[in-house]
């Protein structure tokens, strides 16, 4: 399942999005006012990359899809898959 983070195309979380796009692993699209930053694997975000203040850093994210936060601490944001969702489940009972 694809792993997805919402961040808000604005100026102060742009860089969260330019740093993702730097790992091969993980694809940045924009998706209206959103960058969606897609993984089919567990990534993390370096704060000090980023350029980030804290303010700014634990305010980022607007959504997560298909996973879950498993670091977001001073020095990473951490994203990992979660094996499939309530929804999937409904649909194969």
């Amino acid at each position: 399942m694809t792993t997805k983070l919402y961040v808000l195309d604005v100026d102060d979380f742009r860089p969260l999005a330019q740093v993702a796009a730097k790992d091969p692993d993980v694809t940045v699209v924009k998706r209206g006012p959103y960058y969606e930053v897609l993984a089919e694997a567990p990534f993390r975000i370096e704060r000090n990359a980023t350029g980030c203040r804290n303010a700014v850093w634990y305010s980022s994210v607007a959504a997560v899809a298909g996973g879950h936060i498993t670091q977001w601490d001073k020095d990473f944001l951490a994203i990992e898959p979660t094996a499939g969702s309530a929804h999937e489940a409904a649909g194969s009972a």
